[in-house]
């Protein structure tokens, strides 16, 4: 996994450097610190999928060519079989896994998203430009978003402004798994 965050810092890095972008630019666009920005680059810290989403969304590529290097080329479908997304550890207290990297132009992201179940009251938050709907597909989680807390069962599904704070938290000590569109 070292290797891969290192290869996708250098990605962000090239195409940082080819669009004329500083360091200091790159992170107050993302909402970071440079020092936190230019660990990103040099693969010392795995960069969030939020942030990584802001980065394609700011350099106009698909968030596939970040991921994997190869540029996105499907313009009719892109089928992606059980288990084969692109796995992406972007963020320590989820598992994602990319699902549609190789179809051009899109208008949103899809991860399936895995939450282990922690012993903590309440996860870290993060926010991304544009929208999210989240459905759950196992297990329970609990969303913390803008000063409320929901409870979301296998079944159950959530469309919200992904720009104010938000996290979540698997339930009953079992992981929860839902589809995520960022869009």
């Amino acid at each position: 996994m070292k290797e891969t965050i290192k290869d996708i810092g250098a990605r962000v890095k090239e195409l940082r450097e080819l669009s004329d972008f500083t360091t200091k630019e790159m992170a107050e666009e993302c909402k970071i610190s440079e020092i936190e920005y230019i660990e990103y680059e040099n693969g010392e810290k795995d960069i969030p999928a939020s942030v990584l989403y802001e980065i394609a969304h700011k350099f106009k590529v698909d968030m596939g060519l970040l991921l994997t290097g190869e540029e996105t080329r499907m313009h009719i479908f892109n089928v992606t079989r059980k288990g084969d997304g692109v796995s992406v550890e972007r963020r320590k207290q989820y598992k994602y896994e990319n699902l549609g990297e190789k179809f051009i132009h899109k208008k949103g992201e899809t991860f399936i998203v895995t939450v282990e179940p922690k012993d903590i009251d309440k996860p870290s938050t993060n926010t991304h430009p544009g929208q999210e709907f989240n459905y759950i597909l196992e297990g329970s989680l609990k969303l913390f978003i803008h000063n409320n807390e929901l409870v979301l069962n296998e079944g159950d599904s959530i469309f919200f402004d992904s720009t104010y704070e938000h996290a979540m938290k698997a339930l009953n000590n079992k992981p929860a798994k839902f589809l995520a569109v960022i869009l």
